[in-house]
Formats: C-alpha cells, structure tokens, sequence
C-alpha cells in the first residue's frame, strides 16, 4: 500500500533541513526526527491505496509513479532526498547490485516496520518507520512517499511496536491471530476526528482549544479516552458526545500545543489510536486564528 503526498507539511521537516549529507543516524524517538506512521500523525490512515508494483500501460503502477517524482529531484540540482529505513553495507570489494558504484550500500526497510505477522514481527520497533521524504527548495515544497503492507496492523504496542488484537483491553499483546487486518466494528480509526485547533491564542495565559467531530451514528462515552500532545502528555477526557456533533475541548496541563509545531493525538479507553493530525511552525504563527484539519 502507497501514500504519495505532492505537498507535505509535518514539522518534522523542520529537523530534517539541517542534517549533513550522507547517512544521519535517528534513535527511535520522537524528538530525533524519525518516522512513525502510527505515532507521528503523518498522515491518515485510509489514504493509503493498494497498487501492484508492476502493470502494462502508464502511470498505473508504483514503479512509475516513484520514478516521476525520482526525476523531478534528479533534475533539481538544488533538491534533496531523505531516505528513512535501515542502513546496508558498505560492502567491502562488492559493486552496488544496481548501481555499480564500490563499495555497495545504502538503505532498505523503506516503508513501515512495525504491526508485522510471522517471522517479521522480530522486526517491529517503534519510531523506526522507513519513507522518503523530498525537499525542492526552490518551489519551497516537500513531497512525502509512505509505504506498508497490506498485513501490517495500524493498532501496535507503544513498547515493542507489535501488533494490539482488536479485542484486547490490557494493550501490548500481540495479536494471536496474524492475518491480514479488516475494518471491523472493534477498531476505531476515524470514529471521532480532530476538526481543528486554536494553537496560538491572543490571550495571556494563553488558552488553547481543539474541536472533535463524532462521525458516526451513535453516542460515544469519552471516559477514559485521551488527548496526547507531541511531547507524549495526556490529558484524559469525560462526557458523552452524541451522535454527528461536536464538542470544543478547552487543552488543560500537562498537555500543551506548542506554537513551534507539533502533533495532536486521540486515544480511546483502550488506548487505541482514533484520530491524530500535525501542524507546522508556520500555520501556529498567527495569533488567533485556527487550523483546520
């Protein structure tokens, strides 16, 4: 599954402008600048697509649709490629398979690496996610490409990055049935959304609030869920929100939405992501005024 987004805005990219050329280590944290599809709300969930690697006929397949942004960037002399996932090599007296430089390296894992099944699930971590991220400066523009597959989960262990059954109410289990994950009623991705924030409040203290929108069709009880900020604090929740409305929630300590950029998270009673949306440094900068998601 694929996510390409032509203009992506995250304050992570903020981190990213001023590491040197080359290979850059991350620790898996959310401060280092690394990825995490689930953790870092860099995008929503349903806007990743199935496609086949390979098909006849143009622009219909995801070979062709990397190679049209690779070309853009090796056309710009002025552009930059960060590739997210692990390092290889070099290895020592061995031409690159493709490229035939010596000696071959580079990274792999580009794409989400955590959630898996089988003998992958050794392969989970959290903030270790694999992507490409492109800088065309002159265009001011970052275009983001996010991959995964179809057998990996959404709903993983804060710790371990395994994946969390559907019907598990203690969390951090791994999911005693490692197939391939559908939409079901248990899940709740969506069910209740982040609309929009007031960030940078004119007031003094300021006074920051976010807007949640109830989706579905019924009432959902809030105890026990909780508001998260980028620093990882919670702030827990109460109240009922009927059915299609939506509920102003006025941010409390230890949360906090920071004028500098950052991330908005929502957990249900189990812990269980719902909703989550990002925000950079410029759309924070004017007093006053909301962003909406």
């Amino acid at each position: 599954m694929y996510h390409i987004k032509q203009h992506f805005t995250h304050p992570i990219t903020d981190k990213l402008v001023d590491l040197p050329s080359g290979f850059n280590p991350l620790s898996s944290t959310p401060s280092s600048g690394a990825l995490d599809f689930i953790r870092g709300n860099l995008f929503q969930p349903g806007l990743m697509t199935p496609l086949p690697h390979d098909l006849p006929g143009p622009d219909n397949d995801l070979n062709e649709k990397l190679d049209q942004i690779i070309q853009r960037a090796m056309a710009d002399e002025e552009a930059a490629v960060y590739a997210f996932g692990e390092r290889w090599g070099p290895e020592q007296g061995k031409a690159d398979k493709y490229f035939g430089f010596v000696p071959g390296n580079g990274i792999h894992d580009i794409h989400m690496n955590q959630g898996n099944v089988g003998s992958f699930i050794a392969d989970d971590g959290v903030w270790q996610d694999g992507g490409l991220l492109l800088h065309f400066p002159l265009q001011q523009q970052w275009t983001a490409v996010f991959l995964k597959f179809q057998s990996q989960s959404w709903h993983t262990d804060d710790t371990t990055g395994h994946t969390i059954a559907a019907d598990d109410d203690n969390g951090g289990a791994v999911n005693p049935d490692p197939i391939i994950p559908n939409p079901t009623e248990s899940l709740p991705d969506g069910l209740v959304r982040i609309v929009a924030a007031l960030i940078n409040s004119k007031q003094s203290p300021e006074k920051e609030w976010i807007h949640i929108l109830n989706t579905s069709d019924r009432v959902i009880d809030l105890a026990g869920w909780h508001l998260v900020d980028k620093q990882k604090a919670r702030m827990p929740l109460s109240g009922k929100l009927e059915p299609s409305a939506m509920l102003r929630i006025d941010i409390q300590p230890p949360v906090a939405l920071s004028n500098k950029g950052g991330i908005i998270t929502l957990l249900n009673q189990k812990g269980l992501k719902v909703h989550g949306v990002s925000y950079t440094k410029q759309q924070a900068n004017q007093p006053g005024w909301t962003v909406v998601f």
